[in-house]
């Protein structure tokens, strides 16, 4: 109580207009359009975290099922040949911030099965260098990685490829180079039978559908080359990989090109960037609704309180002072609506992964099917700089809604608020 009682008039007497009187209705009827007002800023806040946390959790999922194949930075020559490998490789893990490194060859050509043709893309690989750089290895769905091996022509498929193609582990599939042989007959396409020794699942269906691996030695023969096309690094931080890459540039010696994964994919991470920017726009502007709601409320509890507005300025108070007064009021209401939403944003947040199951299993419906998307529990990444962020917009627009009203307040006139009193 002795808080309180410290706190500036102003204060005191916004905090009691923010409570229904006993003794009117429209007191009761003005308090019921707050917490209208506020139960608005609060669901507007939670939807507002939750939506921005289940969008970053499926940006992160697609990211790792992308980086589980690719590498975070590579290295290669403009020439598309890295002879000396070894000895970039042995610079590059000087970065201690490089934690393994594993050569690659990159082509593209087509796949034959009976009648079925598909275009795939082609890389070679070290098996014992290549886990140190990917998670290939342990995306094994059949066979064994271990298949892979110098001279026996065996290629390791995706899930979606291998079913496109109507292929199991042991089959033989024919690989067609894009450079033909010329010959007295002329320009005939180089083939060879390789014979499936694994199938992976990345979860990735752009990878899934049109990667295979082979063995680096045969890659190299199959399209005639004397070395790899480059070298695959793999890093402590994936967040860092730019800058990685950038001192790598210094580092690293003859003429090679150092491209990471965001640039890779720069145009599927800006268009994610983008549509999170507009979701937080037009979720925002919900936000801005139920504050504005303020506004009408403030401007009822000015015509309310007219007299005591009146009775208050007869008695020294300042335009100041009452405007302040019903900016306390507005501002409350906006302060305990943002909490209390994200208090309830953050724990639906945390637990998207118990309560959509839940909801799934009462109304019996299952918003991500299996056999249509490739994951089937919705992702969650909860992110505090979002919700700090979401916050701050949210009590900063309950501010905002309050200037009008109490500016209004503070320029009612003593005389005429009492002349019917």
């Amino acid at each position: 109580m002795s808080f309180f009682k410290n706190l500036p008039f102003e204060w005191l007497v916004g905090l009691r207009y923010t409570r229904a009187g006993k003794r009117s209705g429209r007191n009761s009827f003005i308090s019921f359009i707050s917490l209208i007002s506020m139960a608005g800023i609060a669901l507007g806040v939670a939807a507002l975290i939750v939506v921005l946390s289940v969008m970053n959790g499926f940006q992160k999922e697609v990211r790792d099922r992308m980086l589980s194949v690719l590498s975070h930075i590579e290295v290669y020559e403009p020439s598309g040949s890295l002879p000396n490998w070894q000895q970039t490789a042995t610079l590059a893990m000087q970065d201690k911030e490089v934690l393994g490194t594993a050569p690659y060859v990159a082509a593209q050509a087509m796949i034959t099965k009976d009648d079925t043709v598909r275009g795939v893309m082609i890389r070679g690989i070290l098996p014992e260098q290549e886990p140190k750089v990917s998670e290939v290895a342990s995306q094994i769905v059949q066979g064994s990685f271990g298949a892979l091996k110098p001279g026996e022509f065996n290629i390791i498929l995706g899930s979606e490829l291998a079913r496109g193609m109507q292929v199991q582990v042991g089959d033989r599939i024919t690989l067609i180079a894009p450079q033909g042989q010329v010959t007295p007959a002329g320009v005939i396409p180089r083939l060879k039978q390789f014979t499936v020794g694994a199938i992976f699942n990345a979860g990735h269906f752009e990878y899934d559908s049109s990667l295979a691996f082979v063995h680096i030695e045969d890659a190299e023969k199959m399209f005639k080359l004397d070395a790899p096309s480059g070298l695959r690094l793999r890093v402590v931080d994936m967040q860092r990989a730019p800058e990685v890459a950038y001192d790598l540039s210094r580092i690293l010696s003859g003429d090679l090109l150092i491209t990471d994964w965001s640039k890779q994919n720069r145009n599927w991470f800006a268009a994610v960037q983008t549509e999170k920017r507009m979701m937080f726009i037009i979720l925002t502007l919900i936000i801005a609704v139920a504050a504005f709601n303020l506004v009408s409320t403030l401007v009822m509890t000015v015509t309310d309180k007219q007299a005591d507005i009146a009775i208050l300025r007869t008695l020294g108070s300042s335009p100041g002072s009452i405007m302040k007064i019903f900016m306390v009021q507005g501002a409350l209401v906006g302060i305990i609506g943002t909490a209390i939403g994200v208090a309830l944003g953050v724990i639906v947040a945390l637990n998207v992964d118990v309560i959509v199951p839940f909801i799934e299993h009462l109304l019996g419906v299952q918003f991500l099917p299996r056999d249509i998307y490739l994951i089937s529990a919705l992702p969650s990444d909860l992110r505090w700089p979002d919700v700090w962020t979401i916050g701050l917009v949210a009590v900063v627009l309950a501010f905002l809604a309050t200037i009008y009203p109490s500016w209004w307040a503070a320029r009612v006139k003593p005389a005429e608020a009492l002349r019917y009193e």
